[in-house]
């Protein structure tokens, strides 16, 4: 399973490390998943939701 939020499909971006000598090196920037149990077409599931849904109300909590 893909680590994406299931509410907006955010995922995981990419990025650079960067020393002080400036080497270059690609990272990862992964997004805040949380499992939370919400109610899904009058159903209790756990699914996982990036932190920006839960705060702005987009998931209706079991």
């Amino acid at each position: 399973m893909a680590r994406r939020c299931a509410i907006c499909g955010r995922g995981a971006r990419t990025g650079s490390n960067i020393s002080h000598a400036h080497n270059v090196t690609k990272r990862q920037f992964k997004v805040n998943l949380q499992k939370v149990r919400a109610r899904i077409d009058g159903r209790v599931r756990k699914i996982l939701v990036c932190t920006r849904c839960l705060h702005a109300g987009k998931v209706v909590k079991a």
